[in-house]
């Protein structure tokens, strides 16, 4: 490839690297431009052992291709990066504190009761925002943590039915988006747009995911990939950007964090067509949280309420619980924001801010600063105001392994990292940022660690595992319809995969069936009672609980037209739990991370296929 001629000012900087230099014949203008970025941010170390021209050309052009897309990806391109890395490296070998001159405060919020009027109203409120909402799931990881090889969002949200939590989350925007076109009043049917961000590891898994279950019933026009690229690693404190072990025109890189969201966004024009069509709503969440869509509506509703421009999921967090904390942080020279502080920082933030005791429970029995768990709610127009400030960057930090007390050398190569919940730490102190908290049990069960961590996790903490995962879901639907008036039998304990954990009946249902809480209650009626040892798995809509006793296994499937009604009293042999070693690997993985399997001995299963009413009692 013919070379551009290079002044006299440019061959000075490129005698810094003469192994570069010998070879700007074969690059392009674009890609001398690119080299005298890395040389101009001190980056001549790269091509220290580059080979003569005609020697792996080819390979000297895919570095310069690989360069490209870290410049193009990231917000202000790699000169930025560099820099940024520069301050960030030189402000954690001083040890620096991000939260010097801070004042910690308790945020304002609302926390919500389950099933109260006020929760009610929420969730009513909610659904009619959910038309104008927009949702986005961070789904770059694998579940190799988990031990779990494919994608974190292929994997089952529970066994009873085996939905996996891509198709739980769908079939929850779908019976939103429907709950919301019934209550809204111009009579529009507009599609809520589905964004999932993905990575390198998981784009194309997910991309087929979705091909093969037909979008699991989501037009395919309503669902966006958003692919983040990874960054360059950085091997001192200089910043330098580190070569691949095994390939000298290659920079190493690593996944630079759920932050890079917001770019993706901002790059994308998502946010003005958005607008565009009258939205108002963008809800951030993460990839295996069972639960969640228990908490969306009401904290939909709360955000429209108080017309909160940053509205914060969070559950309430015992002091010192392994749990970043939401708190207000003032500055002394005016500056105020609420984020998420991370537990370890939080305590001795609050101890150094006139709090001898650090973070301790208040009379609620829980620490006044709420636990954060990841799930934003934004208010579109001052979202997309923001991120035409920033560029969509947000603040990063940095976490490098240092060799010994010098901090002079790194263990391994580290990189910038930024965090999807970081956004309001640039917003102005006029930015309206608050909180929603929902009781643990109905909003929050993330399943992120490998039965062996969740084993060794203290007696009393969360295991967070798909065993304690799958359990949390049978808890929140049996409290949900005790709630409603259904006597639901206590659970009994057992320990599977060395995990001690309440085992509810199991219960599922459809988003469809029951999406709030209100439409819960009119579904069910009369004297109901469900024994622990019972399975009930309802996959229809319109199906009704009236004056039915179960003990053991019933399976209901119908079409929309067709109404039933589950009544008498339904015993059979049920299903069984059997337990299963994870260490077996004759079983298959999403099975073995349980601990468990059913054991299907006898079941009452109706399919309703045609539109009428019927009745179980007939």
């Amino acid at each position: 490839m013919a070379s551009s001629t290079v002044d006299s000012s440019v061959s000075d900087l490129f005698s810094s690297a003469p192994a570069l230099q010998s070879n700007l014949e074969i690059l392009s203008p674009d890609q001398i431009e690119l080299a005298k970025i890395l040389l101009e941010n001190g980056q001549s170390h790269l091509f220290l052992h580059w080979s003569e021209p005609g020697v792996c050309d080819n390979e000297k052009l895919g570095f310069f291709d690989q360069i490209a897309r870290l410049n193009s990806s990231y917000p202000g391109g790699l000169a930025a990066y560099i820099k940024t890395a520069k301050e960030l490296l030189a402000d954690s070998k001083l040890g620096k504190n991000p939260y010097d001159g801070f004042s910690p405060s308790v945020p304002s919020g609302e926390n919500l009761t389950f099933g109260d009027e006020n929760f009610i109203e929420m969730e009513k409120r909610g659904v009619v925002e959910a038309r104008k909402a927009a949702f986005v799931l961070v789904a770059g990881g694998l579940g190799e943590r988990l031990g779990y090889n494919g994608i974190k969002v292929a994997l089952p949200r529970e066994t009873t039915t085996g939905t996996c939590f891509l198709q739980h989350y769908i079939e929850s925007i779908l019976a939103l988006q429907e709950a919301s076109h019934k209550v809204a009043s111009d009579g529009n049917q507009t599609d809520i747009p589905f964004i999932i961000m993905t990575s390198d590891d998981t784009h194309s898994r997910t991309q087929d995911l979705l091909e093969l279950n037909s979008y699991f019933g989501m037009k395919s026009t309503q669902v966006h990939l958003l692919k983040q690229e990874k960054v360059a690693c950085l091997d001192d404190n200089d910043a330098r950007l580190a070569l691949d072990s095994n390939n000298k025109y290659k920079i190493q890189t690593k996944p630079h964090g759920h932050g890079d969201v917001h770019s993706l966004l901002y790059s994308s024009g998502l946010l003005d067509k958005w607008l565009d069509a009258g939205l108002k709503w963008v809800l951030f969440f993460q990839d295996t949280n069972g639960l969640l869509f228990n908490a969306i509506p009401a904290s939909l509703g709360v955000s429209a309420t108080k017309q909160y421009h940053v509205n914060s999921l969070a559950v309430p967090r015992k002091a010192k619980e392994a749990i970043g904390g939401i708190t207000k942080l003032t500055h002394a020279d005016g500056r105020a924001m609420v984020i998420n502080v991370e537990y370890n920082q939080l305590d001795p933030l609050l101890r150094a801010s006139g709090f001898p005791d650090g973070d301790v429970n208040c009379e609620t029995g829980y620490s006044p600063f709420p636990g954060n768990i990841n799930q934003l709610i934004l208010e579109l127009g001052s979202y997309k105001e923001e991120l035409q400030k920033t560029g969509g960057a947000i603040k990063e930090f940095v976490n490098p392994k240092y060799k010994d007390s010098t901090k002079t050398s790194f263990k391994s190569s580290t990189r910038l990292e930024c965090m999807m919940q970081d956004y309001p730490k640039t917003l102005p102190p006029t930015a309206r940022v608050g909180f929603t908290v929902m009781d643990i049990w109905l909003a929050y069960a993330p399943v992120k660690n490998n039965p062996e961590d969740a084993a060794k996790v203290p007696k009393g903490n969360p295991y967070h595992s798909a065993t304690s995962g799958e359990m949390a879901i049978y808890r929140a639907n049996s409290r949900i319809l005790q709630k409603a008036g259904v006597k639901v039998e206590e659970p009994v304990k057992q320990v599977l995969n060395g995990q001690e954990v309440e085992v509810w009946s199991r219960i599922t249902w459809k988003p469809k069936w029951g999406m709030i809480f209100s439409d819960i209650k009119t579904k069910v009626s009369g004297n109901c009672d469900i024994s622990q040892k019972s399975t009930m798995a309802i996959t229809g809509r319109n199906v009704f609980i009236d004056n039915l006793s179960l003990d053991g296994a019933l399976i209901v499937d119908s079409i929309d037209d067709a109404e039933v009604k589950l009544g008498g009293s339904i015993k059979n042999n049920g299903w069984t739990m059997e337990t299963v070693d994870y260490k077996d690997t004759s079983v298959p993985e999403e099975i073995r991370i349980r601990g468990f399997r059913f054991n299907k001995v006898e079941q009452l299963e109706k399919k309703f296929n045609q539109p009428g009413k019927f009745s179980l009692e007939d």
